[in-house]
Protein backbone atom coordinates (compact mmCIF):
# COMPACT_ATOMS: atom_id res chain seq x y z
CA UNK A 1 0.00 0.00 0.00
CA UNK A 2 2.85 2.37 0.76
CA UNK A 3 4.06 2.03 -2.84
CA UNK A 4 0.61 2.93 -4.16
CA UNK A 5 0.43 6.05 -1.99
CA UNK A 6 3.96 7.00 -2.99
CA UNK A 7 2.69 7.37 -6.55
CA UNK A 8 -0.58 9.12 -5.70
CA UNK A 9 0.45 11.34 -2.81
CA UNK A 10 -1.09 11.82 0.59
CA UNK A 11 -3.69 14.41 -0.30
CA UNK A 12 -7.22 13.37 0.69
CA UNK A 13 -10.36 15.40 0.17
CA UNK A 14 -12.31 15.39 3.44
CA UNK A 15 -15.63 16.72 4.55
CA UNK A 16 -17.41 17.45 7.82
CA UNK A 17 -20.58 15.44 8.51
CA UNK A 18 -22.66 18.60 8.94
CA UNK A 19 -21.63 20.10 5.59
CA UNK A 20 -24.48 20.46 3.10
CA UNK A 21 -24.63 18.00 0.22
CA UNK A 22 -25.00 20.83 -2.32
CA UNK A 23 -21.69 22.38 -1.21
CA UNK A 24 -20.00 19.01 -1.29
CA UNK A 25 -21.25 18.25 -4.81
CA UNK A 26 -19.98 21.62 -6.07
CA UNK A 27 -16.51 20.96 -4.63
CA UNK A 28 -16.43 17.42 -5.97
CA UNK A 29 -17.23 18.70 -9.45
CA UNK A 30 -14.64 21.51 -9.25
CA UNK A 31 -11.91 19.25 -7.87
CA UNK A 32 -12.82 16.19 -9.94
CA UNK A 33 -12.99 14.12 -6.73
CA UNK A 34 -15.12 10.99 -6.47
CA UNK A 35 -15.33 10.14 -2.78
CA UNK A 36 -14.63 12.49 0.12
CA UNK A 37 -13.85 10.95 3.49
CA UNK A 38 -16.09 12.30 6.24
CA UNK A 39 -14.22 13.25 9.40
CA UNK A 40 -15.61 14.16 12.82
CA UNK A 41 -13.64 17.02 14.39
CA UNK A 42 -11.36 16.92 11.35
CA UNK A 43 -9.71 13.73 12.62
CA UNK A 44 -11.87 10.62 13.10
CA UNK A 45 -13.20 8.82 10.02
CA UNK A 46 -16.96 8.47 10.40
CA UNK A 47 -17.95 7.81 6.79
CA UNK A 48 -17.29 8.26 3.11
CA UNK A 49 -19.51 9.73 0.42
CA UNK A 50 -19.46 7.69 -2.75
CA UNK A 51 -20.93 9.07 -5.97
CA UNK A 52 -23.51 6.29 -5.83
CA UNK A 53 -24.62 7.53 -2.37
CA UNK A 54 -25.39 10.90 -3.93
CA UNK A 55 -27.21 9.39 -6.93
CA UNK A 56 -29.38 7.13 -4.78
CA UNK A 57 -30.29 9.92 -2.38
CA UNK A 58 -31.01 12.30 -5.26
CA UNK A 59 -33.35 9.75 -6.84
CA UNK A 60 -35.16 9.39 -3.52
CA UNK A 61 -35.22 13.01 -2.30
CA UNK A 62 -34.82 15.12 -5.42
CA UNK A 63 -33.47 18.68 -5.07
CA UNK A 64 -34.19 18.69 -1.30
CA UNK A 65 -31.06 16.53 -0.95
CA UNK A 66 -28.86 19.55 -1.63
CA UNK A 67 -29.92 21.16 1.66
CA UNK A 68 -29.25 18.09 3.79
CA UNK A 69 -26.05 17.32 5.69
CA UNK A 70 -23.56 14.87 4.21
CA UNK A 71 -24.01 12.55 7.19
CA UNK A 72 -27.58 11.87 6.01
CA UNK A 73 -26.32 9.97 2.97
CA UNK A 74 -22.73 8.91 3.67
CA UNK A 75 -21.68 5.28 3.84
CA UNK A 76 -20.89 4.67 7.49
CA UNK A 77 -19.28 1.24 7.23
CA UNK A 78 -15.93 2.37 5.87
CA UNK A 79 -13.28 -0.18 5.04
CA UNK A 80 -9.92 1.31 5.90
CA UNK A 81 -6.53 0.11 4.77
CA UNK A 82 -3.10 0.41 6.28
CA UNK A 83 0.31 0.57 4.65
CA UNK A 84 0.80 -3.13 5.45
CA UNK A 85 -2.03 -4.19 3.13
CA UNK A 86 -0.83 -5.39 -0.25
CA UNK A 87 -2.20 -4.28 -3.60
CA UNK A 88 -3.74 -7.73 -3.91
CA UNK A 89 -5.48 -7.35 -0.51
CA UNK A 90 -6.89 -3.96 -1.45
CA UNK A 91 -8.03 -5.17 -4.86
CA UNK A 92 -9.87 -8.05 -3.18
CA UNK A 93 -11.53 -5.70 -0.68
CA UNK A 94 -12.57 -3.31 -3.44
CA UNK A 95 -14.02 -6.15 -5.51
CA UNK A 96 -15.91 -7.67 -2.58
CA UNK A 97 -17.34 -4.33 -1.44
CA UNK A 98 -17.79 -2.95 -4.96
CA UNK A 99 -16.02 0.31 -4.14
CA UNK A 100 -13.54 2.34 -6.14
CA UNK A 101 -11.97 4.38 -3.34
CA UNK A 102 -10.27 3.21 -0.19
CA UNK A 103 -9.00 5.44 2.66
CA UNK A 104 -5.61 4.57 4.12
CA UNK A 105 -4.77 5.09 7.79
CA UNK A 106 -1.33 5.13 9.33
CA UNK A 107 -0.89 5.48 13.12
CA UNK A 108 -4.56 6.49 13.49
CA UNK A 109 -4.15 9.28 10.93
CA UNK A 110 -5.68 9.48 7.47
CA UNK A 111 -2.62 9.22 5.25
CA UNK A 112 -4.04 8.82 1.76
CA UNK A 113 -6.71 7.52 -0.56
CA UNK A 114 -6.27 4.68 -3.02
CA UNK A 115 -8.47 4.47 -6.10
CA UNK A 116 -9.19 1.35 -8.11
CA UNK A 117 -7.04 2.80 -10.91
CA UNK A 118 -4.08 3.26 -8.56
CA UNK A 119 -4.42 -0.28 -7.22
CA UNK A 120 -4.80 -1.91 -10.65
CA UNK A 121 -1.78 0.00 -11.98
CA UNK A 122 0.30 -1.09 -8.98
CA UNK A 123 -0.83 -4.70 -9.31
CA UNK A 124 -0.01 -4.75 -13.04
CA UNK A 125 3.47 -3.41 -12.25
CA UNK A 126 3.93 -6.20 -9.69
CA UNK A 127 2.85 -8.84 -12.22
CA UNK A 128 5.15 -7.41 -14.90
CA UNK A 129 8.05 -7.42 -12.44
CA UNK A 130 7.30 -11.03 -11.46
CA UNK A 131 7.20 -12.03 -15.14
CA UNK A 132 10.47 -10.24 -15.93
CA UNK A 133 12.42 -11.63 -12.97
CA UNK A 134 12.88 -15.19 -14.33
CA UNK A 135 14.02 -13.79 -17.69
CA UNK A 136 16.53 -11.52 -15.97
CA UNK A 137 17.86 -14.50 -14.01
CA UNK A 138 18.29 -16.58 -17.18
CA UNK A 139 19.98 -13.75 -19.08
CA UNK A 140 22.42 -13.08 -16.27
CA UNK A 141 23.38 -16.68 -15.52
Amino acid sequence: MAAILKGTGNSVYTNAPERMVGETIAELADSRIGAPVVLVNGVDVTGIVFERDIIRALAELGPALLERPVESLMTRDVLISSSEDTGRDILNYMTERRVRHFPVMENDNLSGMASIGDVVKSRLNEIMHEADSPREDILHS
